[in-house]
């Protein structure tokens, strides 16, 4: 289990992997071009070549990349799912290029819609993403969300209605720890975590499961509120971190951490790392 986190590339892509260090990250994930807008970031051959050299020099992976905020596979308006589209395509395809495992986002909204409206508009569009994106190498991972206004994707039926329609090995999925407890979904407790986990099994499959965004969360069971807090100071607690990371449905997954930090506000910093590290490493679970 990798405990790694969300980093900043701003000034070059390269310096994800000098931040990663800083906080004792083991793994990044990371926008490469600005979360709130669709101009994209003209990433150097230099910088490129000295990320891939702080890589190897660092031994720091997986890499993941998270989708721009502004990407919504159910919009009504056709420009904007062609740009939604098209971001998650360069985004797949520069992840093959710089060797990260994958391509994290959020599927969208309906706008009270409904599902059943815009589920083949959503298959149809993560089919063309996938037949514009590499043959194997990278995987396309939906999350889930913590269940406020028309977010689709907060219940494991709605992630696999979409799975089972798209029928594409490179589609996958990542939890979210706050936004699953917002959703509903009791994680903190023993024997309520191997029901959510069988639950998953059986609705969505553990195979699916590539990546987990690990995240306090502000506000509690069924809040539906999308709050992150620090590891240990939300509703989640230092004894469900325990519980969780315990759980062998997780121990081969890599961890990201996306908390707001505990002392500049500037997201994950070295004691949120380290608290899931002591953790991981008094289970005696591999880091591998």
């Amino acid at each position: 289990m990798k405990i790694g986190a969300h980093v900043s590339a701003s000034g070059g892509i390269d310096k994800s992997i000098d931040r990663a260090q800083e906080i004792g990250a083991e793994a990044i994930q990371l926008f490469i071009s600005p979360p709130q807008g669709w101009r994209r970031t003209n990433h150097t051959d230099e910088a490129i070549s000295a990320f891939k050299k702080k890589v190897n020099d660092y031994e720091i992976g997986p890499i993941f990349f998270h989708g721009i905020y502004l990407i919504n596979l159910a919009t009504e308006k056709k420009e904007n799912l062609d740009k939604a589209i098209d971001s998650l395509i360069y985004n797949m395809n520069f992840a093959k290029e710089i060797g990260a495992q994958g391509v994290i986002f959020h599927v969208g909204s309906h706008k009270g819609a409904g599902i059943d409206a815009v589920i083949d508009q959503i298959v149809e569009s993560l089919q063309k993403i996938l037949s514009k994106s590499p043959d194997n190498g990278v995987w396309l991972c939906m999350e889930n969300n913590a269940g406020h206004g028309n977010q689709i994707g907060s219940n494991f039926e709605e992630l696999a209605l979409i799975l089972d329609k798209v029928a594409d090995e490179r589609l996958k999925i990542c939890l979210d720890t706050c936004h699953l407890l917002a959703s509903g979904y009791d994680i903190t407790q023993q024997h309520t975590l191997d029901i959510v986990m069988d639950n998953f099994e059986k609705i969505i499959g553990l195979d699916k499961l590539v990546a987990v965004h690990a995240n306090d969360a502000k506000a509690g069971l069924g809040s539906k509120l999308d709050r992150h807090e620090n590891i240990g100071e939300g509703h989640i607690g230092m004894s469900g971190w325990k519980t969780i990371i315990a759980h062998d449905a997780f121990k081969k997954v890599p961890f990201f951490l996306e908390v707001p930090g505990f002392v500049d506000k500037k997201g994950p910093d070295l004691e949120n790392v380290q608290r899931l590290q002591v953790i991981r490493d008094s289970l005696n679970i591999s880091s591998d």
